[in-house]
């Protein structure tokens, strides 16, 4: 089993970095990596099980499941269906905590997968760059926020 996680700190309230994140179905206004997206069967994207399938800017399609969902805890857990690449039994975790002296949030990322011996290294890679960190740097744009 391979493990990623990344974490950033945004200089923003944890409330508006929620609003974004909290929206199952709203990477695709944010995510470089992802062209479009619907949640299957016109289901709300915050009800647990719900199935998001979404196209990648390549033409790829993924389709991932959320797993849980909390506002108390400004966390969500979900994880992939189908995809083309070889992330076997993904599962991610997204969680914002509150950096209360500068009213900014952490924001902790992480997920874990199977993958072939031979891709191990590159899919790792693959997941902390080009979808974690390019996904805080959308964020830190979609707020309006400097590097």
């Amino acid at each position: 089993m391979v493990k990623v996680v990344r974490s950033t700190i945004l200089k923003a309230p944890i409330e508006a970095v929620w609003e974004i994140l909290r929206d199952f179905n709203g990477h695709d206004r944010w995510h470089p990596a992802v062209a479009s997206s619907q949640i299957e069967r016109s289901r709300e994207a915050d009800r647990i099980g719900c199935i998001r399938r979404f196209k990648l800017t390549d033409g790829a399609e993924l389709r991932e499941q959320l797993l849980a969902l909390s506002d108390a805890d400004t966390a969500y857990t979900y994880c992939l269906l189908d995809t083309p690449i070889p992330l076997l039994n993904y599962v991610s975790h997204v969680q914002l905590i509150p950096v209360t002296d500068l009213d900014h949030t952490f924001w902790r990322w992480e997920g874990s997968f199977d993958a072939p011996a031979a891709r191990r290294e590159d899919l790792m890679q693959m997941v902390a760059t080009d979808i974690y960190d390019a996904g805080f740097g959308a964020i830190r744009a979609e707020l309006g926020l400097e590097g």
